[in-house]
């Protein structure tokens, strides 16, 4: 009603016009409906090595008690991410996708602790059995189904798992998949076909849930360790796990004239809704908001933005139905980034700073 009034006293030909009562019905209803309008917020963000307070023999050097790490910075660790957390946006993310959090008991630490009373009563973590870190969720609504992909391509273990989560936020369907794909670390060969086996997986996977539901909403996120222009990065040479929709990558994929068989890579579009106009008309597209909403980067390697993380989001979030894309940013600013423009790297030594990634945050709104 404050704005209603502010509309109707603004100027002379304003007042005029909400004489007219229809003028003001109708300013009223606007700003009702806008108000009835509801959104989901959900961000993914690699936190840099959330270790907790207690050695296990996991650890990395610098969060060990020998090196300076103590339960005390542990803590106020948490109280710095939880503070970080409410710092993104005007609410409270609905979803918190977190990579690199040693254990569940991180995650409780976190919901029960600083985060307490924001309503993140379901969590959900994994990692391969005697791995340092892994992923975790917190959500404030319910987690439905949740399942553990693990992937091994030549005989060699992808050091995280893929995981799949099922909500139904407001009743309406949503599956996610969390992801922390292997590094570059090495050579470049070996990893890139690590990153093609997380992504074999997710695609055995979304056309198994296509099969039930074509019209699910589907949402691929976290940390790929790959650009969204990779292919062009490496000047359309090999086959990266993240394809742009282009005539010489289907060429290069053998997937140009037929869809048989599941893929290993992911096809990124920038059209809205996504759709494959150069790869077989049956393989699905994922839009991609990095070149559009997203511009930078959310990691910097060599003093050059990478655009590294990412929300990769099905046909189904574009269709008026259900949950639909809204918004997608990279939370560039005050405390995720530094004076100099960069990401607020944690420190373990002197407790300061963030992470070395910029969160992403992304927002559904229900049609």
């Amino acid at each position: 009603m404050k704005r209603m009034k502010f509309l109707c006293i603004a100027g002379l030909a304003a007042s005029f016009a909400c004489l007219s009562a229809g003028g003001c019905v109708l300013q009223e209803a606007a700003s009702s409906q806008e108000t009835a309008r509801k959104t989901l917020s959900i961000v993914t963000w690699n936190l840099q090595a959330l270790f907790d307070g207690i050695e296990t023999g996991t650890e990395y050097g610098d969060y060990l008690e020998k090196s300076g790490w103590t339960m005390e910075k542990y803590h106020a660790r948490l109280t710095a991410v939880a503070e970080a957390v409410g710092q993104m946006a005007e609410k409270p993310p609905d979803i918190l996708a977190f990579q690199e959090v040693e254990n569940s008991g991180v995650l409780r630490d976190l919901g029960e602790g600083p985060l307490s009373g924001l309503g993140y009563g379901w969590t959900f973590f994994a990692n391969n059995p005697g791995a340092a870190l892994g992923l975790g969720v917190l959500s404030r609504y319910p987690l439905l189904q949740t399942k553990t992909h693990s992937i091994t391509s030549g005989g060699e273990t992808a050091p995280r798992p893929v995981l799949e989560l099922r909500l139904e936020p407001e009743g309406k369907p949503l599956t996610l998949f969390v992801c922390h794909w292997k590094s570059k670390a090495g050579d470049g060969g070996d990893t890139e076909n690590l990153r093609r086996a997380s992504a074999r997986i997710i695609m055995r996977r979304f056309d198994e849930l296509r099969r039930e539901d074509p019209e699910l909403p589907v949402i691929i996120m976290g940390d790929l360790n790959e650009n969204h222009d990779e292919f062009y990065r490496q000047a359309g040479s090999i086959v990266s796990a993240l394809l742009p929709d282009d005539p010489k990558a289907a060429e290069l994929s053998g997937f140009r004239d037929t869809g048989a068989g599941i893929q290993d890579f992911l096809v990124l579009s920038r059209q809205k809704p996504p759709q494959s106009r150069y790869f077989a008309a049956t393989m699905p597209a994922l839009y991609s908001p990095w070149g559009g909403e997203l511009q930078a980067g959310s990691f910097v390697y060599q003093h050059e933005w990478e655009t590294i993380d990412h929300f990769l989001l099905s046909d189904g979030l574009f269709n008026d139905r259900g949950w639909d894309f809204d918004s997608c940013q990279a939370l560039r600013k005050e405390p995720f980034i530094n004076n100099n423009g960069y990401p607020n790297a944690y420190n373990p030594r002197t407790g300061s700073g963030q992470s070395d990634h910029v969160p992403l945050l992304l927002t559904l709104i229900q049609r």
